[in-house]
């Protein structure tokens, strides 16, 4: 496994736009990216952030507050994304990928066809770790350990990706229901858990898409 320290010393840092919605706290996100090798900005500005060389969608706040912070950018980041601007959804992120959401009015970016719904379960919601089970994509490569992949979650909602089962690059199961855990469309990646509080394996899964953002 590369150090998680400060990453990969053979490639350049490239710069990362992390998408400020106007909630919760990034340091942890900003934290980890930095320890990959990244150079970090936080921004609330949509034009500035499709400047840089990749885009970090955080899973902080509601999904009817980021949608309000990306009304008027939808088209505009959706065909940076089409083109090839390297992009990381985390949680609320990875939902935003989505055109629609039963958590609050709006339209996400609509890049993934689909929808995002209500977890299923009698505790909802899910807070604390579970298993993943990648498919054979890249971001995940050296982030399982003894047991496999362990991941934190925080989320009461999960993509419906049935309209492009294609899409999907990850499992999870939450009582009795399997959901989309990672979804990938291009450069475009998005993981429902949090890397940033996953200890080595997120580090290394954030380490894996700046390499990623690299080539």
């Amino acid at each position: 496994m590369a150090d998680v320290q400060g990453g990969r010393p053979d490639r350049p840092e490239p710069q990362v736009a992390l998408l400020d919605y106007g909630a919760g706290n990034l340091h942890s996100l900003k934290k980890g990216l930095e320890r990959g090798g990244a150079r970090v900005r936080i921004t609330p500005d949509w034009d500035e952030a499709l400047g840089l060389d990749a885009l970090v969608l955080p899973g902080v706040g509601s999904f009817g507050a980021a949608v309000r912070a990306l009304r008027g950018h939808e088209d505009d980041v959706r065909r940076a994304l089409e083109d090839g601007l390297p992009c990381l959804g985390i949680c609320l992120g990875m939902q935003l990928f989505f055109a629609e959401s039963e958590e609050g009015e709006g339209a996400g970016i609509g890049l993934v066809p689909g929808r995002v719904r209500k977890l299923r379960g009698r505790r909802i919601p899910q807070m604390g770790w579970n298993d993943v089970t990648p498919e054979d994509d890249p971001v995940f490569e050296g982030t399982e350990g003894p047991d496999g992949l362990v991941a934190y979650y925080a989320h009461s909602y999960v993509c419906d990706a049935a309209q492009a089962p294609e899409s999907v690059i990850a499992w999870s199961t939450y009582e009795e229901e399997r959901f989309a855990a990672g979804v990938r469309r291009g450069r475009t990646v998005g993981v429902q858990f949090h890397p940033e509080k996953s200890s080595a394996s997120g580090l290394r899964l954030l380490e894996n898409f700046l390499d990623e953002v690299a080539r």
